[in-house]
């Protein structure tokens, strides 16, 4: 009688499946409070009125038609629909690499888990209101970096990780 030794094949899918919900929870998590921050900022602040909180940190509400940094914003309303499909071909994009990943892996998931969250998290901004709610106004003096929310910190933090593990040697990733 033939015995397979290691894990069963039900197993190993279930496993698998465990390790891809760990990773899609922080992307849910990220667009959570996404979503919940943007909420709570178009409730209780002014559009263009800063709210200040720190020396070198305002609440601003902005609303973004264009990309990072306001990027195409005044393109005429095409770009919405751009940023639309680039986000959601982005979203899928992540999704796979997720999926395919080595099971042992952490840093390269957490950071394609970032970047899938704030993704979908302006994605439906752009689908629901046409334009992203931005609302973090980070200033030194008179020099204001573009107005930012938590998606976009996500996106951000997420590829700082996936910039770090490129330089890193392979035998370390």
């Amino acid at each position: 009688m033939w015995h397979a030794s290691g894990p069963s094949v039900a197993s190993l899918v279930t496993r698998d499946r465990l390790v891809l919900v760990r990773w899609l929870t922080i992307a849910a998590a990220v667009f959570s409070l996404d979503r919940a921050t943007k909420h709570w900022a178009v409730d209780l602040l002014q559009p263009y009125q800063p709210v200040p909180v720190a020396p070198f940190l305002n609440l601003t509400l902005v609303y973004n038609p264009g990309a990072a940094f306001s990027l195409l914003s005044d393109a005429g309303g095409w770009q919405r629909w751009f940023f639309a499909i680039f986000s959601g071909l982005v979203a899928i994009l992540l999704l796979v690499w997720l999926h395919r990943l080595p099971r042992d892996q952490v840093w390269l998931p957490i950071a394609f888990s970032l970047i899938l969250g704030g993704a979908l998290g302006n994605l439906w901004d752009r689908l629901t209101l046409g334009f992203v709610v931005d609302f973090i106004d980070v200033y030194y003096e008179t020099w204001h970096w573009p107005a930012f929310n938590v998606a976009d910190a996500a996106i951000s933090t997420g590829a700082v990780m996936l910039l770090l593990s490129a330089l890193r040697p392979t035998a370390q990733r």
